[in-house]
């Protein structure tokens, strides 16, 4: 049995008849926790253990933001783990034993941060980020590893790996790339005026680099509008994640649309039409958080079924980003 597209949040430390009834919809595949959901080990063990006990076929996959620095949700008793500029900031030495040092943090944090994830039931981080660091974005700022995309990448992979060490799969965030965009698309409507000669011999190295090792697992696009590209968002947008994810950069992992609640992405319409938009682009699976109304009516109206959905869209399945053991 397949997972559902959809990937929801819950409202609280425990679950309510409603996120239940929720939860088990068959347009439901995974669940996303925030810093509200954790009040400790104990308890949140206990809370993905009803979201994996729910009356289900398949389980389903447990999402968090767990990054480091300023984007870890559960931050009590847990590891707190360095920004991600933090750990490129040690490549800036050309000596071989520092770079060797930052690669090796990148690894043993991603690899404490699967690992913690896991004792309390947590499948999967969306985690890393590949934005590169222009100096333009403060709502990527200290989350971006470097302005080289070369370190990026090369950091990138030391994290995936320790992630893989786990079991636990990863995503590279926010295709094509969100750190030249000033405004944060979480408020505001976010642009970027190069064209893609520009972006291929900058953003997109990390993406083309980590689909030919084939160690990425899934990508999330970004609402940014790259105007000389596309009028849409990368996220609601075929030329982006259909002939230059999909054809060009021949990614065969999971494509998952960011927020479609953030301020960007209302833009382009309510919440069916935006649904309607990210997988017609492409999307194999849509984030809908913080909004709950969005997601009863999303559920109510977009679709009779889930098998009328897949056969619609032909979805890469979530069920590709569960744990390897």
């Amino acid at each position: 049995m397949n997972l559902g597209p959809l990937i929801v949040d819950i409202s609280g430390i425990e679950l309510s008849e409603e996120d239940t009834n929720i939860l088990i919809h068959p347009l439901v595949g995974g669940v996303i926790l925030f810093s509200r959901n954790y009040i400790s080990k104990k308890q949140l063990k206990k809370l993905t253990s009803q979201i994996k006990s729910l009356p289900r076929k398949t389980s389903l996959l447990v999402c968090v933001d767990q990054e480091g620095g300023r984007v870890q949700r559960f931050k009590k008793d847990f590891t707190h783990l360095p920004s991600l500029r933090n750990i490129g900031e040690n490549w800036k030495s050309n000596n071989a034993k520092t770079i060797s040092f930052s690669l090796q943090k990148a690894y043993n944090c991603s690899k404490i941060l699967a690992c913690e994830l896991k004792e309390v039931g947590v499948d999967f981080s969306f985690t890393p980020v590949l934005d590169l660091d222009w100096g333009r974005s403060t709502v990527i700022g200290d989350r971006s590893i470097s302005r080289d995309p070369y370190i990026v990448y090369s950091i990138a992979s030391s994290i995936m790996s320790g992630l893989m060490s786990e079991g636990m799969k990863n995503c590279g965030k926010h295709f094509p790339g969100h750190g030249w965009a000033q405004a944060d698309s979480h408020h505001e409507k976010a642009m970027d005026n190069r064209n893609v000669t520009q972006q291929e011999k900058t953003d997109l190295i990390p993406y083309q680099l980590l689909c030919e090792t084939k160690i990425l697992s899934s990508v999330m696009p970004a609402h940014v509008v790259y105007s000389n590209v596309d009028a849409k968002p990368a996220g609601f947008s075929k030329i982006w994640l259909q002939e230059i994810l999909r054809k060009k950069l021949k990614f065969d992992g999971v494509i998952i649309s960011d927020d479609l609640s953030m301020k960007a992405a209302t833009l382009s319409g309510n919440i069916l039409d935006r649904m309607q938009l990210a997988f017609e682009a492409g999307c194999d699976s849509a984030l809908i958080c913080n909004d709950r109304k969005s997601v009863i009516e999303a559920l109510d109206n977009f679709s009779n079924s889930f098998d009328e959905l897949e056969a619609k869209f032909t979805f890469k399945n979530l069920k590709m980003l569960k744990p390897f053991f």
